[in-house]
């Protein structure tokens, strides 16, 4: 006789579920804040310093104290429950970056759009490229320091947006605000699935 041998069998603990977040919107528009506001590792950041050569490409109204800038992405990760693990790929603002948005959206459950509303302009090319694609996305507005703040309604009317379409107000610095958009985004991107694949009722 074995001493100390058990007949329970260990089950093995199931894995959490992995899902893929993009963020996206304009230049300057606090991506990159946002990511690491909220990530539980080191994010990867890939900012290189912004040159006088880039001056007439990168449009800097509005954000004129900002001195680096996105090339490729930023990675972080964020457990929101114990069977739930968001990873967040942040995409880089500028337009002649657009051609890595293919490959970051590979495999994407949703996204946020962040907007600054003294550029809202700057985030209609994230939301026509989500709309184009059929990816859920959230619109969050970055409430900056002295921007002008405006009702839901108004922001959605100015951006066009679809009516199931959540928007939210936020701070890309404060972890428990970039946590309710997150939180937002992947139960409209649920919905969203479950809606897409209910049969049509006659």
């Amino acid at each position: 006789m074995v001493f100390g041998r058990s007949d329970r069998r260990i089950r093995p603990e199931a894995a959490p579920v992995a899902l893929k977040v993009l963020v996206a919107g304009g230049f300057g528009v606090g991506k990159t804040t946002l990511v690491g506001a909220i990530s539980e590792i080191k994010p990867l950041r890939t900012e290189e310093l912004l040159t006088e050569a880039s001056r007439p490409v990168d449009d800097t109204s509005g954000v004129e104290g900002k001195r680096t800038t996105t090339v490729a992405m930023d990675f972080g990760r964020i457990t929101l429950r114990d069977d739930l693990v968001l990873y967040l790929f942040g995409t880089p603002g500028q337009d002649r970056f657009w051609f890595l948005w293919d490959e970051l959206a590979q495999g994407a459950l949703g996204a946020v759009v962040l907007a600054d509303t003294r550029r809202l302009a700057d985030c209609f090319a994230a939301v026509d490229y989500f709309e184009r694609r059929g990816i859920a996305f959230t619109l969050a507005v970055n409430c900056f320091e002295g921007a002008a703040r405006y009702p839901e309604e108004a922001v959605r009317e100015a951006l066009d947006l679809d009516p199931e379409v959540p928007v939210v107000m936020c701070d890309a610095r404060e972890r428990e605000s970039v946590k309710e958009v997150l939180v937002s985004v992947v139960e409209h991107a649920l919905a969203a699935g479950i809606t897409a694949r209910r049969p049509a009722t006659v």
